[in-house]
């Protein structure tokens, strides 16, 4: 039993007649019949009873009419689905972040994706730099964001934003009054450095960042992300220098200051990272749909864009 035959037994079933469904058909009588007696034969039932106006459905006909629509309506969506999948627009996509990645750009981009491809499901997950490429290389991820990525061979990169740094000092400090705090005052903190892992990364900017101020910085903690750096700044362990993204954390005891006369380097990426070799259409279809939204967020609010 093939398709073929399945088509037109259903356009005979709709007809009622086999003139009429051959001129549907665009095929002679005789071929039409013989492939229905043929169908008939390979199910071992009667579907029709012939009579002067046309054919009739048996009960076997009607229940393989059903059968037949339902058929083909699975067809119908098994071809929508794989022509959407090869335009990108269905699919899987497996994401990784890093700790503090869940605030400022991450989310909205990727609600900015969803909202242009609702029946791409996304799988978020948490991995530092270095989890983050071993995943793309094993192809358990399809794109990772992060941030100071050294150059990789095997391994691209798409800019997200770049953000501007603040420091993140206690509302007990007596530069929290000011407007805005000079760079070089930095070295008058002991500093709350994160991450630990993934080199290089945010400390080996914020030491550079510090070298180019004249100054070496004075590191009371290294630890692993943003959100415990300023939880130490709250219990007066020091200052934590962080990405504008950072500031949404709202700690009491914790406010964070703009910088003045810092260096020219003084800001940070976030890129998206994905690997050379993945051509598939869901990636170019994502990494479209990041280049629009970094393009438009810098003459619209992100609040506007999602």
């Amino acid at each position: 039993m093939d398709l073929r035959k399945l088509r037109y037994f259903k356009v005979v079933a709709d007809e009622k007649h086999i003139g009429r469904a051959a001129k549907v058909l665009h095929i002679s009588q005789p071929p039409l019949t013989r492939q229905i007696q043929q169908l008939e034969e390979e199910l071992g039932v009667t579907l029709f009873s012939r009579n002067p106006k046309g054919m009739e459905l048996t009960d076997a006909g009607a229940l393989l009419r059903e059968e037949v629509r339902n058929i083909f309506s699975l067809i119908e969506q098994a071809t929508e689905r794989t022509q959407k999948a090869g335009q990108g627009r269905l699919g899987r996509m497996d994401i990784a972040i890093f700790g503090s990645g869940i605030m400022g750009d991450i989310p909205k981009m990727l609600l900015f994706f969803k909202e242009r491809y609702p029946e791409v499901n996304i799988v978020l997950h948490t991995m530092g730099k270095g989890e983050q490429i071993k995943a793309l290389r094993q192809k358990r991820i399809s794109v990772g964001f992060n941030r100071l990525l050294a150059p990789l061979a095997d391994i691209s990169s798409e800019l997200v934003s770049m953000e501007k740094l603040r420091l993140a000092i206690s509302t007990k400090h007596p530069m929290a009054s000011l407007e805005h705090i000079p760079f070089e005052k930095i070295r008058e903190f002991p500093l709350v450095m994160y991450p630990t892992a993934g080199r290089p990364n945010f400390i080996d900017k914020t030491i550079r960042l510090c070298q180019l101020a004249g100054f070496t910085p004075d590191i009371s903690q290294e630890v692993g992300d943003a959100v415990t750096g300023v939880a130490l700044v709250a219990s007066g362990f020091g200052a934590c220098l962080v990405p504008e993204s950072a500031t949404v954390l709202s700690i009491p005891g914790v406010v964070y200051k703009p910088l003045s006369d810092t260096p020219d380097e003084a800001e940070v990426d976030l890129s998206c990272i994905y690997r050379n070799d993945d051509e598939s259409p869901l990636l170019k279809a994502f990494l479209e749909t990041l280049k629009e939204f970094r393009t438009i967020k810098d003459n619209r609010s992100l609040d506007e864009l999602c």
